[in-house]
């Protein structure tokens, strides 16, 4: 698929149909361009939970609020260990840089999901501590983004967009 048509195509879909499998080799695909996304100083602090049994699904929706994450076949959350920015770029590499190669690396996933034809959406207002807990990650590692991935059992029409007119300074 031509990048460009990813990009159009691409939407948050919250309804999966569950009689279709994400493969492990799908899943490994996704996860490879996830870590090609562009990282401050090459130190790719992200790091991957792969969420694929109903059990850990259901924990992670009920800790997500949001019970229709487990419809996904899987779920990837993004984490950030934010130690390797920090001792090289102090609290802007912490606070900033680790955050922003993390979602980069989110956002390179949804678009993979797409050219492999699959569906997702970005899940980022959780509780971290609740979602940490129910993946089994600990501090400093904290989780930045959900993913639920698997085939999509909606048609989801393209979402309005502001003009670029309205959001953007040329100088």
């Amino acid at each position: 698929m031509e990048f460009s048509d990813v990009i159009a195509k691409r939407r948050s879909v919250r309804h999966f149909n569950n009689k279709l499998a994400v493969s492990d080799a799908d899943v490994n695909a996704l996860l490879e361009v996830a870590i090609s996304a562009p990282t401050a100083g090459n130190i790719q602090p992200w790091r991957f939970v792969v969420v694929r049994s109903a059990e850990a699904r259901e924990r992670l929706a009920a800790a997500l609020h949001q019970r229709w994450a487990a419809a996904a076949p899987v779920v990837i959350v993004v984490c950030v260990d934010p130690r390797p920015c920090a001792a090289r770029y102090g609290d802007r590499g912490e606070m900033l840089y680790a955050i922003q190669d993390t979602a980069a690396a989110a956002t390179n996933i949804l678009h993979a999901a797409v050219d492999r034809g699959l569906a997702s959406c970005w899940i980022g207002a959780f509780d971290e501590r609740a979602v940490a807990e129910a993946i089994g990650v600990t501090s400093p590692i904290t989780p930045v983004a959900v993913l639920p991935v698997g085939h999509s059992a909606e048609s989801a029409g393209k979402p309005a967009r502001r003009p670029l007119e309205e959001v953007t300074t040329w100088l």
